[in-house]
């Protein structure tokens, strides 16, 4: 396992915008990664959507910013306890792939799997509606590779290791398939307001 900083967290001082354990990490932004970060250009990166769909595709990098351009304001929460106020990524908006993937009805789930070949498990309810992106922006600047640049997926309202770092594609299920952490002892879903950080809360 690769880990740069961060999984001792810091004290944690009480905060009304704070989810419960965690603390405002300023200006900092650790890194932190389960894995060695890849050298992937944008012209090597695409991404997939695929599985119970009625028209599995797959995006250049190119194509994907052909698709409207969306940006996220607000906060990020990561389960090792930092959060940050008030950032800003840019990138498309994640229903504007799956508008045009088209969803089964009897798609319940999804797995999202990166180039270096990490997993994690997604209901499609938190991915749907305008709560999730991919990004290859961070402050109007690109993405830097050690955050998951060219490009990853963005899912603010749940912890960090949800969104997952230099996304590849997102497989639709009729149930729900533990991902990397989720096999090894961490929550399914992993809302930072309730605290799911492992199995079991």
């Amino acid at each position: 396992m690769h880990v740069t900083r961060g999984f001792t967290g810091r004290p944690r001082v009480p905060n009304a915008g704070l989810p419960p354990g965690q603390y405002d990490a300023g200006d900092d932004w650790p890194v932190l990664s389960v894995e060695v970060t890849p050298e992937l250009a944008p012209a090597d990166w695409t991404f997939t959507v695929d599985g119970l769909v009625a028209e599995p595709r797959t995006w250049s990098w190119d194509e994907a910013h052909a698709l409207p351009a969306s940006a996220y304001e607000g906060d990020i929460h990561c389960v090792t306890s930092w959060s940050k106020f008030g950032v800003r990524f840019g990138g498309v908006a994640l229903d504007a792939f799956l508008d045009l993937a088209r969803p089964a009805p009897e798609a319940t789930h999804a797995v999202a799997y990166s180039h270096t070949g990490y997993t994690t498990n997604l209901p499609l309810a938190d991915l749907t509606g305008g709560r999730a992106w991919i990004v290859w922006e961070y402050g109007d600047e690109p993405l830097p590779a050690e955050h998951g640049g060219p490009a990853r997926l963005l899912v603010p309202h749940l912890y960090f290791w949800k969104s997952a770092k230099w996304i590849a594609g997102l497989r639709l299920l009729d149930h729900d398939e533990p991902g990397f952490w989720e096999q090894n002892g961490y929550h399914h879903r992993g809302n930072p307001w309730e605290e799911q950080r492992y199995s079991g809360d």
